[in-house]
């Protein structure tokens, strides 16, 4: 049955172009629309058969239509867009996107530029390359680029305080001209390089490169030759696991996957001919179900938003996987926006259709994993944005967690979240070695560096959230660690635990700030904290108990001809472990029954080896 609302009302309507509010019957806006001729639009609606369901349960609930006429179809575009992003209808599609894209910043007007991560607002003098989908792929590059090329990272406050090499020299990750390593003239060769790879120039790269070796070793320099010998190899490598490339140019590939209930839309960003990676989106359903309508709906406020503070790149190219009805109006209004032409296509051919049929896999498998997904991840993930004050929905969160028993078998946890939930193949463990027994801080410091080492290295990933179990000693800890190593763009959080070490208590101390804050003990936020906090502990303690167990009976007494199994337990029961065993005297060890002065001597010499 359709609403109250009078079938009259339409015939008083105006033909020109604007937009339309229908209201419900507490003056609440349920679905705001535009249109070339608001009349026939409106009237569109009053059909007696033929309109999808969604429609059908919104006109059910209309009893008015607000309408505002606009000069242009590309202002209704506008004002829809607006009225939308503020009002949020129960019935119009909704984008939840997040606030920023990352970038790579190449500092301008120094003797020796840096690359950098860098998410916000461009007010740095230098160029910027992206946006990228995530930190993930901004620190993916990042590292193909310290290998290639070892322009440094680090902020200009660390390089003027050098006075020797760091350790991205020693790994061979950097050219250390923050000690003059590499003469300027060189180095400036080899951030241009550097920009060129992130342009997609990649055959001329190569083919400098290989003139510059063959230049070096035909002038001797064999050490120069072998650093173009080897930037050639990793430049070749690097090349063969780009999937998909194109002949250069920018590009964003959208392509949707709809289901009755759930609809999503997964945008590849392509720059240089390179692609970069895809982003899916879950925009909330409106009355709209076409998956050309949800494309429709979804690009003005994707490519329109104004609430990023990093700004929102339109490329000349946007590839779409459906047809649109609005394609002109898009095109305009996108172009006037861009002050450049932009141009919107289904990309039929060569590069273009292969990376629609690369960007449909995505969205198609993006909702499958959505849809199997009982718990929704996502929606805590967010609320933990929202909680913390996140530039973006973080991807990956690891936490960090150190158990032992009075200082014996040390073992720290490394765990993984994602927006699916647990990642346990990406799990690691840490035998704490060479430290005070009882140090947290220095146990946390070698977990930290061997973790994010290896990943500067190459073997994993950044986290865009780092979690520490602990207050506001660990988080300083964590924070030299990674400036240490020159990792940027990771937000540090350390979770203290709170009065009477109850759960919903906890203090929570960002990086940046000197005040801790709690969040409501029924948050989502922390709820989800407390799940990925109380994991890296039992992940910890598991590691501890199975290391400190196979110390206890493997230890060191083991190896002391004299004590057997009976002396060992009765010195590990007297001292209370292998730890206040090796911390005792000649004379204490010595009252323990059944050892005798000159076997408490030889225990004593076993764990005082002079080094």
């Amino acid at each position: 049955m359709m609403s109250s609302i009078s079938r009259n009302l339409f015939k008083n309507l105006p033909s020109q172009p604007g937009v339309y509010q229908m209201l419900g019957n507490k003056g609440e806006v349920l679905y705001v629309g535009k249109a070339r001729n608001l009349r026939k639009r409106v009237q569109s609606y009053f059909r007696d058969n033929g309109l999808p369901p969604r429609v059908l349960a919104l006109m059910q609930q209309v009893v008015a239509i607000e309408t505002t006429v606009t000069h242009t179809e590309n202002e209704a575009l506008l004002v829809e867009n607006n009225l939308i992003k503020s009002i949020h209808p129960r019935y119009n599609i909704l984008l939840r996107d997040d606030k920023s894209y990352p970038y790579i910043f190449v500092s301008d007007g120094q003797q020796f530029p840096r690359i950098g991560f860098h998410r916000g607002a461009k007010r740095e003098k230098g160029r910027y390359f992206g946006p990228y989908p995530s930190a993930y792929a901004v620190h993916e590059t990042l590292n193909q680029l310290q290998k290639i090329f070892r322009v440094r990272q680090c902020r200009d406050s660390f390089f003027r305080n050098r006075s020797r090499p760091c350790l991205q020299y020693q790994i061979k990750r950097c050219s250390a001209p923050c000690v003059n390593m590499i003469d300027p003239e060189r180095y400036r060769a080899d951030v241009q390089q550097a920009i060129m790879f992130m342009e997609g120039r990649n055959q001329a790269i190569l083919r400098e490169s290989i003139k510059k070796m063959e230049r070096a070793s035909d002038q001797q320099d064999y050490e120069a030759a072998a650093v173009f010998r080897d930037r050639i190899a990793i430049f070749k490598r690097i090349q063969e696991r780009q999937y998909v490339s194109g002949g250069g140019g920018d590009a964003d590939v959208l392509a949707v996957a709809v289901t009755p209930e759930l609809a999503c839309v997964a945008v590849s960003f392509i720059r240089g001919g390179q692609n970069l990676g895809s982003k899916s989106f879950f925009p909330r359903m409106g009355a709209e179900t076409d998956p050309g309508e949800i494309l429709s709906a979804f690009m003005p406020q994707y490519y329109l938003s104004e609430t990023g503070t990093g700004g929102r790149t339109i490329p000349p190219h946007i590839y779409l996987n459906e047809p649109i009805t609005d394609i002109n109006l898009l095109e305009s209004v996108f172009s006037q926006k861009a002050g450049k032409k932009i141009v919107l296509s289904l990309g039929r051919r060569g590069s273009a259709r292969r990376w629609v049929q690369m960007a449909r896999i995505n969205a198609n498998e993006s909702l499958r994993r959505k849809l199997a997904d009982k718990v929704d991840m996502r929606t805590r993930f967010d609320a933990l944005r929202d909680a913390l004050a996140l530039e973006a929905t973080p991807e990956r969160v690891e936490c960090f967690d150190v158990s032992h028993t009075m200082g014996e078998a040390t073992v720290a946890s490394c765990v993984v979240f994602d927006v699916g939930g647990p990642v346990k193949s990406d799990y690691r463990r840490f035998n704490i070695k060479s430290i005070e027994p009882g140090d947290d801080y220095g146990a946390l410091t070698q977990a930290l560096t061997r973790r994010y080492r290896q990943v500067k290295e190459g073997g994993g990933r950044l986290p865009d959230l780092l979690m520490i179990d602990g207050g506001k000693g660990q988080l300083s800890t964590t924070e030299a660690v990674l400036q240490e190593l020159q990792l940027e763009g990771v937000k540090l959080v350390a979770v203290a635990k709170g009065h009477d070490r109850k759960p919903g208590r906890e203090q929570l101390f960002l990086s940046g700030s000197s005040r801790g804050i709690a969040l409501p003990a029924t948050s989502a936020a922390l709820h989800l904290i407390q799940q990925i906090r109380d994991e890296a502990h039992r992940f910890a303690i598991a590691g501890h108990r199975a290391r400190r167990g196979k110390a206890r009976t493997t230890s060191a007494l083991e190896g002391i001809s004299g004590i057997g199994g009976r002396r060992r337990q009765a010195l590990l029961k007297n001292f209370g472990g292998l730890r206040e065993v090796a911390r005792a005297g000649v004379e204490d060890l010595s009252r323990v029954p059944g050892i005798s002065p000159k076997l408490a001597q030889k225990i004593y010499d076993v764990f005082h080896v002079e080094e």
